[in-house]
């Protein structure tokens, strides 16, 4: 039993010196997202805060040295005995898997035994063992059975009493019931406190992941797209300057405006108030396709869709057109939106064999598992607004991404408020060539 307090001992102390060094390393400015939005807690609790009470068996003691009790040796084994259980419950309290081990019941119990019997044999102040029996049982019972039992402690402890000092045993009745009560009242409530703010800890660390994962998607998409349309309009003004001052300048141009664009979205995106534009991303899509030499067109039909899917859905256009500039080869591109009363749909179609000039990475990048960083993070964000995204080869050539979204589902990543409730005028199927 000694080993085992030993280890809480130790083990107890090694909490307090983590607890400390992590304090020291918040002072210090080697601040973690926990420490930034979560307070101190202050130290763990552990059995040395129920140790004091030990000090109401001091009159026990007193009793021994002065020679006031029969069978001091006795008296001296039994009150060794007393403080070895409750070291060893005050220890194993705090943990809830040993707290609801057997072992520690049994020590419960045994304690119960000593007590009684040393308040039969001694009286006096040997009856305040009792309260600090109740002490140990509120520390380890704090279930349903707690009333039943503490109840129970209580009571032997004034009927024991009685035995010795007549109806003012019920002084020590009452002071065992309040201990236990009052001991696993507070010990409940620091340990729900605990597991709160642990759950705020990890609330605030999952908080910070999740806008980690936002923004590395936002710059993913963002700048992606952007520079893919800068080398591709770069490229063309190279083409043209030899023949065509003026076309090249019109390129440099659209280079410049799509420069300060990028600059603006960055901003916003740092800032979480991005809101994407279905309707911006077509005409984006538009002037990347065009520049690139390829023939974009765009089919739209059905109710306009809410804000929020249309901002998802600009993304989906984003991703999907800058792969087809820079890894499809194609000569053509079509676009379709088509809006039906339960869900959105688009589908963005190349005739590419992904064998063109890439910039910066493989043509096999865009695998047949439609599996690329990009991809993920939409796949990610439909999912996340109750939709799905599929990409992939066709059996004739060419390469599709299809995004589905409910009309009516959580787009809360997208951002906005919510505007269902708009009436929202359908419009004529329409297709547009976007080709110049």
């Amino acid at each position: 039993m000694w080993t085992a307090v030993r280890c809480r001992w130790t083990a107890a102390r090694e909490q307090r010196r983590r607890w400390k060094a992590g304090r020291e390393r918040c002072r210090d400015g080697q601040v973690s997202e926990a420490c930034e939005a979560v307070q101190d807690p202050g130290p763990p609790a552990n059995g040395f805060s129920l140790l004091p009470w030990l000090l109401m068996g001091m009159g026990a003691f007193s009793n021994l040295f002065q020679g006031d009790a029969a069978n001091p040796w006795i008296g001296g084994l039994g009150l060794l005995t007393f403080n070895s259980l409750y070291v060893y419950i005050a220890f194993r309290s705090f943990v809830k898997v040993a707290r609801e081990a057997t072992s520690t019941r049994v020590a419960l119990a045994l304690m119960g035994l000593v007590t009684c019997g040393l308040a039969l044999g001694y009286g006096g102040n040997w009856l305040l063992f009792f309260p600090l029996l109740g002490l140990a049982t509120g520390a380890v019972l704090r279930g349903p059975q707690l009333r039943t039992l503490g109840t129970a402690v209580a009571v032997l402890a004034g009927v024991v009493s009685c035995v010795h000092d007549g109806w003012g045993g019920l002084t020590i009745a009452y002071a065992t019931w309040i201990s236990t009560m009052v001991t696993a009242a507070i010990l409940s409530l620091s340990e729900a406190v605990r597991e709160l703010r642990a759950a705020r800890e990890e609330l605030a660390r999952r908080a910070v992941k999740e806008e980690r994962l936002r923004f590395s998607r936002d710059l993913h998409d963002l700048l992606g797209h952007t520079l893919s349309v800068i080398v591709v309009k770069s490229e063309a003004a190279r083409r043209l300057a030899p023949r065509d001052m003026d076309a090249a300048l019109s390129q440099v141009t659209d280079i410049e405006a799509v420069g300060r664009q990028a600059l603006s979205e960055i901003r916003e995106a740092v800032t979480g108030y991005r809101e994407g534009s279905l309707a911006t991303e077509l005409d984006r899509a538009r002037s990347a396709l065009t520049a690139a030499g390829v023939e974009p067109s765009v089919s739209r039909s059905g109710p306009q869709p809410q804000p929020q899917t249309a901002a998802l859905l600009g993304w989906v256009v984003r991703e999907a057109v800058t792969n087809v500039v820079r890894h499809s080869g194609a000569t053509r591109c079509r676009i379709t939106v088509s809006g039906e009363p339960e869900q959105v749909r688009l589908t963005v179609t190349d005739n590419g064999t992904g064998t063109g000039t890439d910039i910066g990475a493989g043509a096999g990048d865009r695998c047949a598992q439609g599996g690329g960083t990009g991809l993920t993070g939409l796949r990610e964000r439909l999912a996340t607004a109750g939709g799905s995204l599929t990409a992939g080869p066709e059996p004739h050539g060419g390469f599709t991404v299809t995004a589905q979204l409910p009309t009516a589902a959580d787009h809360s990543e997208a951002g906005g408020d919510s505007e269902g409730s708009r009436d929202r005028a359908p419009y004529a199927a329409t297709t547009h060539s976007l080709a110049p």
